[in-house]
């Protein structure tokens, strides 16, 4: 994936636990959610997942691609480390967006989640405490 930020765009980074990959991010993110679908939980092994969308473009892996395990397809996957197994990102809506789980970025990005996604899935045990609207399923409005 190239990356091509808007030439004002602060670049963040991000990486794995074990560093095997890293990534390049414009700080040019569009939405930011908590999303806690059983999916993500799984993916993460966390409560929920927070992640910022952004136009493919703007994202680029800068080393370690070939230590990426796809799972998906060309359009619609989520990329792990081989090595230690981290979520990366995932390529969504017909491969014209990019999320990137918030905890995997080394910078601070501008954007913060908001609002909760998929809370009629969230973990039982789990209690959302903030005061961020919650969407039982998917929210669309607000999002591009």
């Amino acid at each position: 994936m190239a990356a091509s930020a808007s030439p004002n765009a602060r670049i963040l980074t991000g990486e794995c636990y074990c560093r095997a990959v890293r990534y390049e991010v414009a700080d040019a993110f569009t939405y930011a959610l908590n999303c806690h679908c059983s999916n993500c939980r799984r993916t993460t092994g966390s409560a929920f997942k927070p992640f910022a969308g952004i136009v493919r473009e703007q994202f680029r892996v800068v080393s370690g691609a070939d230590g990426l395990m796809i799972y998906g397809d060309e359009t619609t996957h989520n990329a792990h480390c081989a090595r230690c197994g981290s979520l990366l990102y995932s390529l969504v809506r017909d491969g014209a967006y990019v999320h990137v789980p918030m905890g995997t970025l080394r910078d601070a990005p501008a954007i913060r989640p908001s609002a909760h996604i998929f809370v009629g899935s969230k973990a039982p045990w789990y209690a959302i405490l903030d005061d961020l609207p919650q969407y039982q399923e998917h929210v669309t409005r607000g999002v591009e």
